[in-house]
């Protein structure tokens, strides 16, 4: 085989990758969110689960993709281990549309498929057919790389060498290893199969012995997932388990059959097509493997549950992030991620503001009645909250700079708004609090009149909060009351303030008092303003 031939094998799978990111990305950009929407509405069923996954996949031709995607959900809570059972034998059958569309030499018209992209993309102007001229591209440049991967292999039928090699995979363990290490490595069972097609169509490789290769993908293209589940929650990881054994289970059962029974001369007689034989047989598995194992689901996420138990010890950590669990770097620019992320992004933000609420409460309560031994309380919440501060807005900055849906991007820029304006309630809270302590020092007791406004004020903020945090959020009504609410925040400090000077002019008012009430009325005002920057950035999310 000469360098010419070596180097155009690298760029037919180098093309063929790059093909389907870009397939990836286009449906990202257009559709992430829907193919959200879709996942978690339609998968109470398993029938119908393994249909959308399996729908899915054979649009996106990727199970890895598919998988990464419903490992996220379940991280983040979208999405039960038992929904996710079924997502995955379906993405495991959706995957095969790749071998299919190749053994139909789809590749003939691949070129056409490539410039009608590109057409869209430099000529269309609306951003939506961009992202279908992408996929439509992708799709082409895949063919296109498929076919140099084929017409590159075609010399090595004059090599005793690699000829001997191939005939090795005809023990399965060899050939099952093969598949599944160099599947590993390229991180797409798609690209992994359509180059054993390429060797079969180029009569290096048999079907008995290329079966077994086709086998060990199945387990290799885990991988992606198993590396996407690094740092994630324990269900995360029990998703992943429960796809390496749907392929380890069904790998088990067609070795079998194919070493004792005629299974492969059987797929060798439907068709004289070599690409098409590894197809079928590659359909076969994965459609007879979910069959069998379809009423056994429920066992397997049990299986995985008592594989990977409960660990007390997670989640007890002191300041930490409860619902956003960023995905492993392998699956950070895969079909879905940006829906899940933004999920667990508004989890956590609302966290935050929970937070900071009782931080308030907590705050006036200690600066009205005098009581101290509040103040560690909201200096350890205060804590929590410039911890989340920082890891979120680190979290948002680096998905923005990655993020290809413009609508994510869009909302994730708004959290990071509410984020910093979330951290300035926290603060004032602060403020408030540490006042507590100057009262004691300095024997400080504020009069009935001052006691009934401090008093008016924490009702207003608790009423403020409670409104933020109503499920109408977002709504023309709800975005009138905050401001409204804010408003009279605003006039109510203007009076207090008059009020004050009224005490003040008539001696009713210690000199130090009457500077601590007006730095509290100050942290009063700001927490208003920084309650209606919030509300904005919820209704905007909200018209999205």
């Amino acid at each position: 085989m000469e360098m010419t031939h070596i180097l155009e094998l690298l760029g037919g799978l180098a093309l063929f990758l790059y093909g389907m990111q870009m397939m990836s990305q286009g449906l990202e950009a257009a559709a992430g969110n829907k193919m959200k929407q879709i996942l978690e509405k339609l998968t109470a069923n398993r029938f119908l689960g393994v249909a959308v996954g399996a729908g899915i996949t054979a649009i996106i031709q990727s199970s890895s993709a598919t998988t990464v995607m419903v490992v996220g959900f379940v991280n983040s809570g979208m999405m039960t281990l038992q929904q996710a059972v079924w997502i995955i034998m379906g993405a495991n059958i959706g995957t095969t549309i790749t071998g299919q569309l190749i053994a139909l030499d789809v590749g003939a018209i691949a070129p056409l498929f490539a410039f009608a992209g590109v057409v869209m993309i430099l000529f269309f102007k609306k951003q939506k057919y961009t992202y279908f001229g992408q996929i439509l591209a992708g799709l082409g440049v895949l063919f296109i790389g498929m076919r140099m991967m084929s017409g590159s292999m075609t010399p090595l039928q004059q090599s005793d060498s690699f000829i001997h090699l191939m005939t090795t995979f005809s023990n399965p363990v060899f050939g099952i290893l093969a598949g599944a290490v160099f599947t590993a490595i390229i991180q797409s069972s798609s690209a992994s199969v359509g180059i054993l097609q390429a060797l079969a169509v180029s009569g290096l490789i048999g079907l008995d012995g290329a079966v077994y290769v086709l086998f060990g993908q199945n387990i290799g293209t885990c991988i992606t997932a198993v590396l996407a589940s690094i740092g994630t929650n324990r269900n995360a990881k029990r998703t992943t388990l429960i796809h390496l054994m749907f392929n380890v289970i069904g790998t088990v059962i067609f070795t079998i059959l194919c070493m004792v029974t005629p299974l492969v001369s059987f797929m060798e007689s439907v068709t004289s097509n070599p690409a098409a034989q590894i197809a079928n047989v590659h359909t076969l598995f994965n459609i007879v493997t979910t069959l069998i194992l379809l009423p056994a689901g429920n066992g397997l996420a049990g299986l995985a549950k008592k594989i990977l138990p409960e660990r007390p010890e997670e989640g007890n950590k002191e300041l930490h992030l409860e619902y956003l669990h960023p995905l492993g770097k392998s699956a950070e620019r895969t079909i879905g991620v940006a829906a899940i992320y933004t999920n667990q992004l508004a989890q956590e933000v609302y966290r935050m503001l929970e937070m900071a609420q009782e931080n308030v409460d907590r705050a006036f309560w200690a600066f009205r009645t005098g009581d101290v031994e509040q103040v560690p309380e909201v200096c350890k919440t205060e804590d929590y909250i410039d911890y989340l501060n920082k890891e979120i807005s680190h979290y948002i900055s680096r998905t923005i700079v990655n993020e290809a849906n413009e609508e994510e991007t869009y909302n994730a820029s708004q959290y990071f708004k509410m984020v910093g304006n979330i951290e300035r309630i926290g603060d004032h809270a602060l403020n408030i609090a540490e006042y507590t302590e100057k009262l004691k020092e300095n024997h400080i007791v504020f009069s009935e009149k001052a006691q009934v406004e401090m008093e008016h004020m924490e009702q207003v903020l608790r009423v403020l909060f409670e409104t933020l945090g109503n499920e109408k959020r977002g709504t023309v009504e709800w975005m009138m009351r905050i401001a409204q609410m804010e408003q009279s925040i605003d006039d109510m400090t203007f009076q207090y303030r008059e009020q004050l000077m009224e005490r003040m002019r008539l001696g009713e008012c210690a000199e130090e008092a009457c500077i601590i009430y007006s730095e509290m009325l100050t942290d009063f005002e700001r927490i208003g303003d920084h309650a209606l920057n919030i509300a904005q950035e919820m209704e905007k999310i909200a018209k999205q």
